[in-house]
C-alpha cells in the first residue's frame, strides 16, 4: 500500500529541520527523506557527533548551534529517512524514492523542497586531475572524518567559505601553502552602497575579519587579482599555475588544490517539475520564484532554504518555519490571523538575516573567465566533454541546451547537468551573441538521480509490483 503523509519534506539541513519542528507542533504528518546518513545538511553535517568533539569547537560557534536543533528535530515526532534519494515527483504529490535498494512511493498533500545550494561549477585546465577538490568537499571530510590534508594545500577562489575552512584547518593543525584570490578587484568599493547595511549587522562582518586575521598571524600567503590558473600533472596533481592582473604566469608545486567560487540554489527538482524561475544578474544563476510563504509556482509545492536564493544558515531556519506556517494555513491548521501574527516577528528576523546578501553579491561577483573556459577544458566531466566540442556544437545552426544535449550527449551523465549546465548555457550565449538568461537551461528529466533497474522493479504500487 502507499503510504501517504500530510507533508513530505526532502532534506533535514537547517531549513527542513526547522520547517518540521514547526509542522509537526501544528498537528500536521510529516516524512522527511534525506540523501545524508544524518540530518544537520551540508552546513551542520555529522554535528550530533561532532559537536561536543575537539572537531566541534574548531569548527566554531555557527557549527555546534546545528547541535540544539537537530535535538530538536529528533524530538518532534517527525518521520525520518536517512540515505534516501528522490529521483521523481509527480503531480498528486507522489514521491518516488529510493532507500537501501528498494523504491517507494509516498503520496503527500503538501511538498516542502529543502535541497539547499551546490557549489558554483568553475571548469579549468586541470580540475579532473586526482588531488583537486572543491572547498566544500574538503570541509565534508573535516566535519565527517576529522581528516587534515598531511601536505600544505593551495586555496583558489573567492567568498566567505574560502576564508571560514582555512580558519578551521589551521585551528586543527593543517597547513596552507597559499590562497590565490580571485575576488574581482574593486569588491569594498562596489561594497559602498552598502555601508549602512554592514554597520548594522557589523558582527557578522567582524566573524570575517577574524578569520582574515587568524590566516595572517599563521602566515598564510594571499595572492590577489588572480585572472587564470589551472592544474598540471602526469595522472596526478604535481604543478599549479597561475596568472596575476597584468603579471607574469608562476608555477609552483602542489598536491592538493581546492577550488571555490561561490554557491547557487540546487534547482534540478524545481526545474524538473517545471517551476517558474528567474534569472539573477548578480550571481548568474536561476532562482526559482516562490511567494511569502516559500510556495512554488505550483500550488502544494514550497521551497525553503539556499534552494530559494542564497542567504546562509539561519536565514534557511527562518525561511523553513514560515513554509510550515504556509502549509499549516494553506491546510487549515491556521487562520490568516494567527498566520499573520505567527509570522510577522519571523519576516523581521529574516529581513536582518538577509541584510547582508547584497553586499556580498556585489563584492564576490562571478568573474566572467568562469563562463569561458578554453578549448582544451573539460567542461562536461560525465561524457568528458571540452568547451571546444561545444563550441563547434554550437555553430551547427543555434542550437539551445536541449539540442547540445541531443548533439553531444552533454549533461547527459550521472549528475544529470548539475556539474555543466551553466556554463554550457554561457558558452552558447557568447557564441550566439545573445543574453545567457534567454538561451535558458536543460530540460531536467527523471530519474534526477541514478535508479537501477532493481530499484525500479522494487518499486510497489498499489500493492502489485509493476
Amino acid at each position: 500500500m502507499t503510504r501517504e503523509v500530510n507533508v513530505l519534506i526532502v532534506g533535514a539541513g537547517p531549513a527542513g529541520m526547522s520547517a518540521a519542528i514547526r509542522l509537526r507542533a501544528a498537528g500536521l504528518s510529516v516524512l522527511v527523506v534525506d540523501e545524508q546518513p544524518a540530518p544537520g545538511g551540508q552546513i551542520w553535517r555529522a554535528v550530533e557527533t561532532v559537536a561536543a568533539t575537539s572537531t566541534g569547537k574548531l569548527l566554531g560557534d555557527e557549527y555546534r548551534a546545528g547541535q540544539h536543533l537537530a535535538a530538536a528535530f529528533r524530538a518532534s515526532g517527525a518521520g525520518y529517512e536517512a540515505q534516501t534519494q528522490v529521483w521523481q515527483i509527480e503531480p498528486g504529490w507522489h514521491v518516488y524514492k529510493s532507500r537501501g535498494g528498494q523504491a517507494e512511493v509516498i503520496r503527500a498533500d503538501q511538498v516542502l523542497l529543502a535541497t539547499g545550494a551546490q557549489e558554483r561549477p568553475a571548469p579549468f585546465p586541470g580540475w579532473t586531475l586526482p588531488g583537486v577538490l572543491t572547498v566544500g568537499a574538503a570541509q565534508i571530510l573535516l566535519k565527517t572524518s576529522q581528516q587534515v590534508p598531511a601536505d600544505p594545500i593551495w586555496v583558489v577562489g573567492s567568498g566567505p567559505l574560502p576564508l571560514l575552512y582555512m580558519a578551521q584547518l589551521v585551528r586543527a593543525g593543517g597547513r596552507v601553502a597559499g590562497w590565490l584570490d580571485t575576488s574581482p578587484a574593486g569588491g569594498w568599493r562596489r561594497a559602498m552602497p552598502y555601508l549602512g547595511d554592514v554597520l548594522q549587522r557589523f558582527g557578522e562582518i567582524r566573524k570575517g575579519l577574524s578569520w582574515l586575521r587568524e590566516l595572517k598571524q599563521a602566515g598564510v600567503k594571499r595572492i590577489r587579482n588572480v585572472q587564470s590558473f589551472r592544474a598540471l600533472g602526469d595522472g596526478k596533481l604535481e604543478t599549479l599555475e597561475y596568472t596575476v592582473n597584468g603579471g607574469a604566469t608562476q608555477r609552483v608545486p602542489a598536491k592538493v588544490v581546492l577550488v571555490h567560487e561561490g554557491v547557487v540554489p540546487s534547482i534540478h527538482m524545481t526545474r524538473a517539475l517545471d517551476c517558474a524561475h528567474h534569472w539573477s544578474d548578480q550571481q548568474a544563476c536561476l532562482v526559482p520564484d516562490v511567494d511569502e510563504w516559500g510556495q512554488t509556482s505550483l500550488r502544494g509545492v514550497y521551497l525553503a532554504g539556499d534552494g530559494a536564493g542564497i542567504a546562509g544558515a539561519n536565514a534557511a531556519c527562518t525561511r523553513g518555519e514560515l513554509a510550515a506556517i504556509g502549509i499549516a494555513l494553506q491546510t487549515g491548521k491556521l487562520t490568516a490571523q494567527q498566520a499573520a501574527e505567527q509570522a510577522l516577528p519571523l519576516r523581521k528576523q529574516l529581513a536582518g538575516q538577509q541584510r547582508l546578501r547584497p553586499m556580498l553579491d556585489a563584492m564576490y561577483p562571478p568573474r566572467a573567465s568562469i563562463f569561458a573556459p578554453s578549448d582544451d577544458t573539460i567542461v562536461c566531466r560525465c561524457e568528458e566533454l571540452t568547451a571546444g566540442d561545444i563550441r563547434r556544437a554550437a555553430a551547427l545552426g543555434q542550437p539551445g541546451p536541449n539540442q547540445i544535449k541531443s548533439f553531444t550527449r552533454a549533461g547527459m551523465g550521472p549528475c544529470q547537468g548539475r556539474q555543466c549546465g551553466y556554463t554550457i548555457a554561457h558558452i552558447l550565449a557568447t557564441e550566439q551573441q545573445r543574453p545567457v538568461a534567454q538561451v535558458g537551461f536543460y530540460r531536467i528529466r527523471p530519474p534526477l538521480k541514478p535508479l537501477t533497474l532493481g530499484e525500479l522493479a522494487s518499486l510497489d504500487l498499489d500493492g502489485e509490483k509493476e
